[in-house]
């Protein structure tokens, strides 16, 4: 996943509430609950689900990154596991989409020099700043760019906000906050559900639309959601993109991020209180500020051009073949990179082995249902999620199935973090009527589905569901709960929380059959399939909630 899973410790203090005013509020989308023959639902279980996430965890499978023999490896075993059980090529006659990439390995300077008057800052690579750049060439460069700070980097007239009002970038480096301003302020935006305005995609985007030649983010754990060393992992490794045809010369030329630390002592250089400035970047009409400082940074590149490939399977439906639900799981990893503490393999256990294992549980249990779904079942295992979501980016831009004919996504992406639990979380809780349905089968297990308790860390925009709601098609992305049955909450956000400190994004995110709880697992999947069979026999389509960002695209279409 391109985005860690953390909890809040006021969780335990507000599960109850939520718990309440969700099983209160959920809609009755279906009147009859539909039950699906229990061969089916035994189909998901956790032998086949550990056999799965053994062999694409392991060693063989090099940490699964596109362009590689893992990559090769990997789809070849999904195309012969989906034909195992008799799917049918989901791209036509093939079980491959092609997704055209380039893989650019960004070899930046070691050390990022910023200058003014009084002096100098000097951050070094890795640990002060990281940076590289998404231009086709073999080298690129700014020279005594600049710094000007923007605030969040932000321009949203719905919210009547435009951090780059009145300003001029072109031949400057932005520096910019992480996350939006209602994280601060409950009043702005979203308050403490984060909107895409926060994420560091969109203020990559937003500087390259206002022509910045550089753009520098500030990393704090807090509102960033994740700790540096998850920054620092991302960005030692080359980075895939989708093939522009501009080679993508319109990005800015130098994307990057530097320590809260390293922005300090700018701030301080350049005579400004950090503090303050935070403070007025948090009210509306604030004016960027240049700080009178300039840095320069040299980046050299090496260039890989191939292509990598989503895996598509199909279960054309009995009555209505041309209507599709979407279940999706991204196959990719990190590949071998840095070592940390003796290994160099990025298995990608939990990220994702567990959600490409569920997707073929699934496959395995609509083909043993008794009565086969009359709506088509389309199952897609996406390239690139963690270079930034490009597979299903790609597919979204190229779907098998047109947009208005695609039911519903549901995405798995991480699962079962804390074992068997009381509770499944629902990410972007008040998108769509799918969180209706996920309540009606989650109460069929006697559990409660809950809100994000950290909304702020935005976890709906970061995983490849996201793409699917940018053009309209409802789109669920559910989480490990915490409230474990044996052990309780402490527990279960222990576990929770030791998985982000010590194994995400890391090597040490591995398989081990003797410690991990697979019960949790397979009954989310199952939760998910008996949703998934129900929408697959109905006639209408799951809409849109009044207030979510994506009704209209839906509306439009």
């Amino acid at each position: 996943m391109t985005h860690p899973l953390i909890y809040s410790r006021n969780f335990f203090a507000t599960l109850t509430l939520l718990s309440i005013c969700l099983c209160v509020n959920a809609q009755t989308v279906v009147t009859t609950a539909l039950s699906p023959d229990s061969a089916a639902i035994k189909a998901i279980d956790e032998q086949s689900f550990a056999k799965h996430i053994r062999i694409l965890a392991s060693d063989e499978f090099k940490g699964r990154k596109p362009f590689t023999l893992g990559e090769t490896k990997t789809i070849n075993y999904l195309k012969t596991e989906f034909e195992k059980l008799n799917l049918k090529p989901g791209n036509g006659k093939s079980f491959f989409q092609e997704v055209p990439m380039v893989d650019i390995k960004s070899i930046p300077e070691e050390k990022l020099v910023i200058k003014g008057k009084n002096g100098s800052v000097t951050a070094e690579l890795l640990t002060g700043f990281v940076a590289g750049t998404k231009h086709a060439a073999a080298e690129v460069s700014i020279t005594n760019s600049p710094l000007v700070f923007a605030g969040y980097g932000i321009v949203a007239p719905e919210y009547n906000w435009n951090d780059y009002a009145g300003l001029d970038v072109k031949g400057k480096t932005v520096v910019v906050m992480i996350n939006d301003p209602g994280l601060s302020d409950s009043s702005l935006f979203k308050g403490k559900n984060m909107t895409y305005y926060g994420r560091w995609t969109y203020k990559f985007e937003e500087a390259a639309r206002q022509g910045a030649t550089g753009i520098l983010i500030i990393h704090d754990d807090i509102p960033a959601g994740y700790p540096w060393s998850v920054v620092r992992s991302g960005w030692s490794k080359s980075k895939l993109q989708l093939e522009a045809a501009d080679q993508n010369t319109s990005r800015a030329t130098v994307e990057g991020w530097i320590s809260l630390d390293i922005a300090k002592q700018l701030f301080t250089l350049a005579g400004k209180d950090g503090s303050l400035l935070f403070k007025e970047a948090l009210k509306p009409g604030f004016k960027a500020v240049d700080l009178d400082l300039t840095t320069s940074l040299k980046i050299k590149t090496s260039i890989k051009r191939s292509v990598s490939n989503n895996v598509l399977a199909l279960i054309p439906g009995t009555k209505k073949a041309d209507e599709a639900l979407i279940y999706s799981a991204h196959w990719d990893h990190f590949g071998v990179g840095e070592i940390i503490k003796g290994d160099s393999v990025y298995h990608g256990a939990v990220d994702n082995a567990t959600g490409v294992a569920a997707l073929l549980e699934l496959a395995s249990a609509f083909k043993k249902a008794k009565v086969k779904p009359e709506r088509s079942i389309l199952f897609i295992s996406f390239t690139g999620e963690e270079q930034g979501l490009l597979g299903s980016e790609y597919y979204a831009k190229h779907p098998v199935f047109p947009v208005q004919k695609s039911v519903a996504n549901i995405n798995m992406d991480m699962m079962g973090l804390a074992g068997k639990t009381k509770d499944i979380v629902i990410y972007g809780y008040g998108q769509s009527e799918l969180e209706d349905y996920a309540a009606l089968s989650a109460k069929k297990q006697g559990r409660i589905i809950v809100a994000d308790p950290v909304p702020s860390s935005g976890l709906y925009y970061r995983s490849d569901h996201f793409n699917f709601a940018k053009v309209g098609i409802p789109s669920l992305f559910t989480g490990s709960g915490v409230d474990n049955v044996a052990h309780g909450k402490e527990w279960g956000m222990k576990q929770a929380q030791d998985y982000i400190k010590t194994r995400y994004h890391s090597p040490q995110d591995n398989f081990d059959e003797k410690t991990w709880e697979m019960s949790g697992m397979v009954e989310d999947v199952r939760l998910l399939f008996d949703m998934g069979y129900r929408l697959s026999t109905e006639q209408t389509f799951p809409k849109w909630k009044t207030g979510s960002e994506f009704k209209a695209i839906r509306e439009k279409r």
